[in-house]
């Protein structure tokens, strides 16, 4: 029974990640995913600590640093622990006809860093404020994160998944220890 679920899971991974490769080498596409996968790679959030306190508080300002203090080193262990127990092959490793549009940060798949920082930055200014139209903006983006390195041929949609998981989570755990 395991079996046959982990070979059905296979299976919808695989297909939807052809879905998602297959919708081509557009220009467009590559550019604007390559840009949002870019987004997440951990550059830009000393930015949004500092812009959130400038701009809205040291309260929420301190909240959202200390929160991303706690949580991020505890993301980071779990998905250094994960990544290397796994070892899942990317993509273009496993998959013919499949090539990597962005060179890939590391050689194992599961799961996607970029996600995982992305939907933990999410979760902490979701929490922080609890305006629908930050938190749909926020959501939107970090989902595209995920499909993003789908797109580009290094990530299963299961490692972006994985991800989002593991970046809430740890948000979670971040924002319960400061609260």
């Amino acid at each position: 029974m395991l079996r046959e679920f982990t070979n059905n899971l296979t299976r919808w991974d695989t297909l939807l990640f052809h879905r998602i490769f297959g919708w081509g080498d557009r220009r467009l596409l590559n550019r604007s995913f390559r840009l949002i996968s870019w987004s997440a790679n951990g550059y830009l959030y000393p930015i949004v600590a500092i812009y959130i306190h400038i701009s809205f508080g040291s309260t929420l300002g301190k909240t959202f640093l200390f929160s991303a203090l706690v949580a991020f080193p505890i993301e980071r262990c779990l998905y250094h622990l994960l990544k290397q127990s796994m070892k899942r092959d990317r993509p273009y490793n496993k998959i013919d006809d499949v090539h990597f549009r962005v060179r890939p940060p590391d050689q194992f798949s599961f799961p996607s860093g970029h996600t995982t920082s992305a939907f933990l930055v999410m979760t902490l200014v979701s929490n922080i404020f609890h305006v629908p139209v930050i938190q749909i903006g926020m959501f939107s983006w970090a989902a595209l994160v995920g499909v993003s390195r789908v797109y580009l041929g290094v990530h299963y949609p299961t490692d972006v998944l994985a991800g989002a998981v593991l970046g809430i989570t740890t948000a979670e755990l971040g924002l319960w220890f400061t609260m």
